[in-house]
């Protein structure tokens, strides 16, 4: 009997024991399948560049290899992440629980890639967070965006709730942590489990945002240069069109008088040719500062176009239906 005792004892222990392991199983089940699907992913050099640049923690890496993330081409891409409209270029996605970067080969934007990575990264931390989290940390992000919401962030929100109804927090959950420096301490901390230096990553944002904010601001400034310099030379022109109309009148009516003789004396035609000789060299100096104007517009006008060309190569290099088919 004592020795019946004990088998019933073992396979009572045994029964528990996968019992247990059922249980862990049953809880997670995601992590087990994140992990198996880690252990049959091969990073390629541009994604373990990508990981370490954008200062992911060994946590970060983990859900961004867990979703295979890949460096795609234009035509790959186009496959993998449909672009919602068409006025905005998409840079990334995370699509069937895999993450999809654009290519992006531009120099100046360097960093865009290793942002669009970490962003997607957190999306995917997002889709395996259970509800209670999502509401407690969803607080925390709807708090911190009524301190950092700006005109440009609204509207890219209004994009989000146009075209991803109900991914307003899973969006700013992205956003924020990839782009936003000085957090509060909480949400900081909370980030920390994903990035080992969550700053490496807010700065190539602000690297290669800066780009696209100077040109911005630099084009602007050009706009409304122009705007006022062609109102200003739309003015002067008129005015300098009515001066010539009125002098060159009164040459011809002193040409008239002299060749019909009705001066009464040579002092009085002196007189009114030094006048009209003064008038002509004042109209000379008028159209000479015209001039003057026209050109410096002119050549302000190049920069706008020079400008304007260098942000359509910036918006060219980020959208992935923009780019020029191969030749033949």
């Amino acid at each position: 009997m004592r020795h019946s005792s004990r088998g019933i004892i073992f396979g009572s222990a045994l029964s528990i024991c996968f019992l247990a392991l059922g249980v862990l199983v049953a809880f997670n089940n995601q992590y087990l399948l994140d992990q198996w699907s880690v252990w049959q992913y091969q990073p390629s050099t541009g994604v373990q560049q990508i990981s370490q640049r954008s200062g992911l923690s060994k946590n970060g890496e983990f859900y961004l290899y867990a979703s295979h993330a890949q460096i795609n081409n234009a035509a790959e891409f186009n496959t993998n992440c449909a672009r919602l409209e068409t006025n905005n270029a998409v840079l990334g996605c995370y699509s069937n629980r895999n993450i999809y970067i654009y290519d992006v080969n531009n120099q100046e934007l360097d960093g865009i890639e290793e942002v669009t990575a970490a962003h997607e990264m957190l999306h995917a931390v997002w889709d395996r967070m259970s509800a209670g989290d999502k509401k407690k940390i969803g607080d925390m992000l709807e708090a911190e965006y009524k301190k950092i919401a700006t005109p440009e962030l609204e509207a890219r929100m209004a994009y989000y709730g146009r075209n991803e109804s109900g991914e307003r927090q899973n969006e700013l959950h992205s956003i924020i942590g990839t782009e936003v420096s000085s957090l509060d301490s909480a949400l900081d901390k909370y980030y920390s489990k994903y990035f080992d230096d969550r700053q490496k990553t807010v700065a190539l944002h602000t690297k290669y945002n800066q780009v696209f904010t100077e040109l911005s601001n630099e084009s602007d400034s050009l706009f409304n240069e122009l705007t006022a310099s062609g109102k200003e030379i739309q003015d002067l022109s008129f005015a300098y069109n009515q001066t010539v109309t009125k002098l060159s009148a009164d040459i011809q009516s002193f040409n008239d008088r002299a060749n019909s003789g009705s001066f009464e004396s040579v002092s009085q035609f002196n007189s009114e040719r030094a006048t009209l000789v003064a008038r002509t060299k004042q109209v000379d100096t008028q159209r000479d500062e015209l001039n003057q104007k026209i050109t410096a517009y002119n050549d302000s006008y190049s920069k706008y176009q020079a400008l304007t060309v260098h942000r359509e190569t910036l918006i060219r290099s980020i959208d992935s239906t923009l780019v020029a088919a191969p030749s033949l």
